[in-house]
């Protein structure tokens, strides 16, 4: 047997060891220290009583697999780091704007503690529809950085809807663009709109942080929360050609259709039944930001996919009659209800084909079908009439296949089974089953 060299074995175990020491120096450098800085950030907020809360995705998502047993121990489910120890470049809270007003103190503490912080500011658009106050800038992101790691913290703001918003991180031109890995932040990449959360204090990795008291909801909310802003400087330019209709019936119906959508809202929402603005509502939000005064009713559209047999109930218990209902749950379904005195609200059932998507109508007293064809499109939020509702994130391409590419005219006149560019004829309702499909009341 070959004698062993003991100086090869003694070089082997040595570079064994090295190699073994830098993997735990480089762990801790950029593993470990993720929950140093952390720590020193919470402490950092804690001294000026600022509460945030944690809303990461990548540590959400790792939580919401423990979370009854997170939920169930006062101090965490094990001692070791497992969260915020996870590989990631930043870590994100939000904050409350209406939680704290002294920010000054807050960076000269965080640069003593060794943190370099970066403000990203921009224009309120709460304030955007007064022309008074439109300009003013608030605080939308900050990130503090320390090390390796990276704090991003976003600033929630309420809006009139009851519901809390986030805005975009845009950069300044001055602004250095290599301070952190912006392409990587979970938000930001446009704005967002979130239900108020019920938040939870918990120990994770033996941090007390609070989290929203359903994190996979939070989660869901957030795969699906990107925000449009109404066009107030269009819809001031709209005003300018076509002065706004100030008479007392206009007024009025603005006053009801308001009324009568906050109401559909509420009912919806209750049902769990998702809808957006549709048709004439959908054109008066992105035109003018409001309700088209001559249009007489509230147009809004669910997916059929969506439908529950408890619409009808639902609202008829809400103060709202059925005044008709055209179609079948297969083909071309369209509900109307009555709201106060002559402001109806219309239901439109919209189906999915593989290029496009489309909803009927019917013609009551012949039994003829039409058919309105829409390209794609995804759902957004917005606010309008001080409601968080949903619109189609591609509106103008939505509006244009509904009133073609002069949709910016006013058009008091409307004939629904002709004006609208997308609609065509679909046949005609058989007779043996008018009595099914055209319900009127």
């Amino acid at each position: 047997m070959q004698k062993i060299n003991k100086n090869a074995v003694l070089a082997l175990l040595s570079l064994t060891s090295l190699v073994f020491l830098l993997f735990q120096l480089y762990y801790y450098k950029f593993y470990l220290s993720q929950k140093h800085v952390v720590r020193k950030f919470l402490g950092l907020l804690s001294s000026h009583n600022i509460p945030v809360y944690l809303i990461d995705p990548l540590i959400l998502g790792l939580v919401d697999k423990d979370f009854e047993q997170i939920r169930s121990s006062p101090d965490g489910p094990s001692p070791e780091c497992k969260y915020f120890c996870a590989p990631r470049d930043f870590t994100t809270f939000a904050l409350l704007d209406k939680t704290w007003k002294h920010e000054v103190g807050l960076f000269r503490t965080a640069e003593k503690m060794g943190f370099q912080w970066l403000k990203i500011i921009s224009k309120d658009p709460r304030l955007d529809g007064m022309d008074d106050l439109s300009g003013i800038e608030i605080p939308l992101h900050y990130i503090f950085k320390l090390a390796s790691h990276a704090i991003h913290l976003v600033v929630f703001y309420e809006r009139s809807g009851n519901y809390l918003w986030h805005g975009p991180l845009r950069l300044k031109q001055h602004m250095d663009r290599k301070f952190v890995p912006f392409r990587k932040l979970h938000f930001g990449r446009y704005p967002g709109a979130y239900e108020k959360p019920e938040l939870l204090l918990v120990s994770i990795d033996d941090l007390k942080v609070q989290i929203p008291k359903n994190p996979s909801s939070f989660l869901e909310e957030m795969s699906h929360s990107r925000f449009l802003e109404c066009r107030y400087r269009e819809a001031r330019a709209f005003f300018q050609l076509y002065p706004d209709d100030a008479s007392l019936d206009a007024v009025e119906f603005r006053k009801k259709a308001k009324s009568l959508l906050h109401l559909a809202a509420l009912t919806l929402n209750n049902l769990g039944v998702k809808f957006w603005l549709s048709s004439g509502t959908c054109l008066g939000w992105y035109r003018q930001c409001n309700v088209i005064p001559h249009s007489k009713d509230v147009d809004l559209g669910v997916f059929i996919r969506d439908y529950k047999a408890d619409i009808i109930p639902a609202f008829q218990k809400a103060g709202l009659p059925l005044k008709h209902k055209f179609g079948k749950l297969e083909d071309s379904l369209e509900l109307s209800f009555q709201g106060e005195d002559d402001v109806k609200l219309d239901i439109f059932f919209f189906y999915e084909e593989n290029d496009h998507i489309w909803n009927g109508g019917t013609q009551a007293k012949s039994g003829k079908k039409f058919k309105y064809l829409f390209p794609k499109f995804t759902l957004c939020w917005t606010e309008f009439v001080e409601l968080k509702v949903h619109v189609p994130c591609e509106t103008l391409q939505y509006v244009e296949a509904n009133y073609g590419p002069d949709w910016k005219v006013p058009v008091k006149t409307w004939d629904w089974k002709s004006s609208p560019s997308n609609v065509q004829y679909n046949g005609v309702w058989p007779v043996d089953e008018w009595d099914d499909v055209i319900q009127i009341y």
